[in-house]
């Protein structure tokens, strides 16, 4: 692949790249989508999402399949709550927080202890701080594009089954794009485009910022100390080494859930205003048209996504929670279980408790 060749890849996913990363950790939310933003058309009226709350719904068309879901998500270790604080004798208080990688309204509200906590701090931490930074955006691509695009003469059209191309076709469509223009993107790539909401696509091209990235900047701008707990060749080298097949299940998946998604995002952006995260999985258990936790493939990637990132985040994590005073802002779906961040802390010696 020569340097033009490299340009012309770029130039195609720039737009995206950016909430692409930070959308990594909310792959977790379906079953294998991923939100990112794609390099699609969008207009002014299509900031109204236009999704309606599932679980409100439940309550009044199934109120016994809503009680089981709640007694699962009870079951959820440390599934409620955004806000934690962790204390260590001897050292000033961090703060361990989870957003959701959007740009609702809803969410880039914070609670008066989540702002306080913010603003007090001498140390803003997100999952990865080169999101701040187009050249080593750009310098990954470079160097590593087959993490995002096939550098050999594979094809999206060759892998996507033959009874599916049409409805890919037309999904894409809807967003201003042709198979032709994403033929040599990752099947996941192709995913993300297809599940991000009209509405997060005009509100990014409005220049409003994902949750992460409005802490981020607003960290710098106020001279604060900004740090990040992963690389981007370690967020897109974890996506990459997932099996193919699996990238286009979950291409295919989404296209199953067809117009759910809106409601899917509403949903899960109330859950996450609640606080109560340890309901997003059974959610989608129940949404899902093949349910997510079938097979090796979702236990390869729940290990690969979700668990080992866990374990790094915990250790990268802990000597700047010893210097003292961070707030450290990851996903909220990195916090619950046994092992989320939450646990692992705990496990390394700090109080952890709920605010």
């Amino acid at each position: 692949m020569d340097n033009q060749d490299i340009s012309v890849i770029f130039d195609r996913i720039a737009d995206c790249l950016l909430q692409l990363l930070v959308a990594l950790s909310w792959l977790l939310l379906a079953s294998f989508f991923v939100v990112a933003l794609g390099a699609a058309r969008v207009h002014a009226d299509d900031l109204s999402c236009g999704g309606h709350d599932i679980i409100a719904a439940m309550a009044k068309s199934e109120p016994a399949k809503l009680e089981t879901l709640q007694k699962q998500a009870a079951a959820t270790e440390n599934g409620t709550g955004l806000l934690w604080k962790i204390e260590k004798p001897g050292i000033k208080p961090s703060y361990l927080f989870g957003t959701m990688h959007l740009t609702d309204p809803r969410v880039l509200k914070l609670s008066d202890a989540t702002q306080a906590a913010y603003q007090g701090a001498d140390t803003v931490v997100i999952e990865t701080d080169e999101v701040l930074d187009p050249k080593a955006q750009f310098k990954v691509l470079a160097e590593t594009p087959e993490l995002m695009m096939f550098t050999d003469a594979t094809t999206l059209d060759k892998l996507i089954p033959k009874d599916k191309v049409d409805a890919v076709k037309a999904a894409l469509q809807q967003r201003g794009l042709t198979l032709a223009a994403v033929n040599r993107m990752q099947p996941w790539m192709l995913t993300s485009m297809l599940a991000m909401p009209a509405c997060e696509l005009a509100r990014t091209k409005d220049g409003t910022a994902f949750l992460d990235i409005k802490l981020a900047r607003d960290a710098q701008a106020a001279g604060k100390k900004v740090a990040g707990l992963e690389t981007i060749k370690d967020q897109l080298g974890a996506m990459a080494s997932l099996p193919m097949q699996f990238h286009i299940d979950g291409l295919m998946e989404t296209l199953a859930l067809g117009p759910r998604l809106n409601d899917i995002f509403e949903t899960m952006t109330v859950l996450y205003t609640k606080g109560e995260i340890g309901m997003i999985f059974p959610l989608m258990r129940s949404v899902s048209p093949d349910g997510i936790e079938s097979g090796s493939s979702y236990a390869a990637f729940e290990e690969t996504m979700v668990n080992a990132r866990n374990r790094v985040m915990a250790d990268r994590a802990s000597p700047i929670i010893d210097q003292g005073n961070a707030f450290i802002a990851v996903g909220a779906l990195h916090l619950p279980g046994k092992d989320g961040l939450v646990s692992l802390l705990r496990n390394k010696g700090y109080q952890v408790s709920a605010e």
